[in-house]
């Protein structure tokens, strides 16, 4: 059976008929055959969503009818959370507790923002008395969003949601190594009575359908989350229409860890922030910047809970699931190959695990390189997977500098006892998230997230994001006082 896009409210095959096959990580067997969405397919869901927008049954609601369509799909996705959780897991490998965790967040995403569908407020402008000034904040558009296949029901809900609370219709093109929940999530919606057309889930190949996407000419704002490379080719193609993007791109994210520092609570902050998802995450902790005189003790620590970590198939609830394709295994084998190289030593990990039960699945062990130095590329670079490089600082100053020493600006975080020193580094970095003594916040729905530098512009999450979804329209009205 052909897992079909859905169009206008319609489960349909792609208009060639082409489809693709979607694979378990854990196994590198086919999870399901998925309907490859061409051009034809993308232009048509495109259409859609302007009918919808145009139609009573979206443009014409209430806002709070809105919020109420929201938080029903808040709750069904609540309803069938282990099911999606479950297809999460298969679909990208990750461990069952965290895709149940990914759920979690794609249904606050649905409540959060239905909450604020009906709070979307402009302003009245001060002109004199002769004079009535204000503003609404109107539907930006169709919204077109690219979402990557690491986090595809997290990540989709976070951009489809404040779009939906906005008014916007929304056409998304999920990654074909791991569409399936985003599917789940179109036909969830409908089934919630969001009207056919206000979300189209279109599954294909970047090349394809995602070059599509971001070029059509009636789209009126782009959501994109993926590679530097990619974003700065989707901003491009945008462009050319005017059309405006918000970019989540790369991070090499530093956790700057002083000698004052909780280390038990460090140890396992900084083991999340780089092994969750087994590293692949735009704003994993992908840097370690500790204070020379703690190295050898936090090192110990991280290495020991590096080897005790369980990897296998994600619906065993591992500790660590497989990486998403072989592709993606042999770059971070290359990179763990070229910090060696480079004069790196391997604390823990560099390896592919072995073990009956991982069969042919694509897995790497978690992986510490130590002793790196600032200008090697595996503490420049993205690799996207399993691997903390280490370095070294001898005081504030120099910890600060390594911490920016780097293209990317997403995430950080600060680790010490001392408030003022938190506090002073936190506001030197230059990071669109800066946490002290945690990191990542289980999701942090509510809290502006983007980067600074090339990790990308405009925010997503919290009611910041709002303001990408929507134009201001500017009413001045010249009345004579009576």
């Amino acid at each position: 059976m052909v897992e079909g896009l859905i169009i206008d409210g319609q489960r349909v095959n792609a208009s060639d008929g082409q489809t693709f096959d979607v694979y378990d990580p854990s196994s590198g067997e086919v999870l399901a055959s998925v309907a490859k969405a061409t051009k034809a397919d993308i232009t048509r869901a495109v259409q859609s969503a302007h009918a919808a927008l145009a139609s009573k049954a979206w443009g014409g609601i209430l806002p709070a009818e809105r919020g109420r369509i929201m938080l029903r799909i808040a709750q069904a996705i609540r309803d069938r959370a282990e099911e999606l959780a479950t297809l999460e897991s298969r679909d990208t490998g990750k461990p069952l507790r965290q895709a149940r965790a990914d759920v979690q967040v794609a249904s606050r995403y649905f409540e959060f923002f239905g909450g604020a569908a009906d709070k979307i407020m402009g302003h009245t402008i001060p002109l004199g008395p002769e004079f009535l000034d204000y503003t609404v904040r109107e539907p930006i558009g169709v919204s077109a969003q690219i979402v990557p296949w690491n986090y595809p029901i997290q990540i989709g809900a976070r951009g489809v949601a404040p779009a939906l609370a906005a008014g916007c219709a929304v056409v998304l093109k999920p990654s074909s190594e791991a569409p399936m929940t985003a599917l789940r999530l179109g036909e969830i919606a409908l089934a919630c009575g969001l009207p056919p057309g206000v979300l189209n889930v279109v599954p294909g190949t970047g090349s394809e359908a995602g070059v599509a996407l971001a070029s059509d000419p009636d789209i009126n704002q782009l959501t994109f989350t993926g590679s530097v490379e990619v974003g700065i080719a989707v901003a491009k193609m945008a462009a050319d229409n005017v059309v405006p993007v918000v970019m989540e791109l790369g991070g090499k994210s530093p956790n700057v860890v002083f000698a004052d520092a909780d280390l038990d609570l460090t140890v396992q902050g900084v083991a999340n922030a780089i092994f969750q998802n087994a590293g692949q995450t735009c704003s994993a902790g992908s840097r370690l910047l500790v204070e020379r005189k703690a190295h050898d003790a936090l090192v110990e620590r991280l290495a020991a809970r590096a080897r005790a970590m369980r990897v296998g198939p994600g619906v065993s609830d591992p500790d660590m699931g497989p990486i998403i394709s072989k592709r993606q295994l042999e770059t971070i084998e290359r990179y763990v190959q070229i910090g060696k190289g480079e004069g790196a030593e391997i604390a823990a990990g560099g390896e592919r695990p072995s073990g009956a039960s991982l069969g042919r699945g694509f897995y790497y062990a978690p992986t510490l390189l130590d002793r790196v130095a600032p200008d090697m590329r595996v503490a420049q670079e993205e690799i996207f997977g399993p691997v903390l490089a280490i370095l070294t600082f001898d005081d504030l100053e120099e910890a600060v500098a390594l911490a920016n020493r780097s293209q990317y600006g997403l995430v950080a975080g600060v680790w010490t006892r001392d408030i003022n020193k938190a506090m002073a580094v936190s506001s030197r970095i230059k990071a669109g998230q800066v946490y002290i003594n945690t990191y990542g916040a289980g999701g942090g729905v509510e809290l502006p997230f983007g980067g600074y530098k090339k990790s990308g512009y405009g925010r997503e999450k919290g009611l910041e994001s709002l303001v990408s979804y929507t134009q201001v329209k500017n009413v001045c009205v010249k009345f004579v006082a009576v």
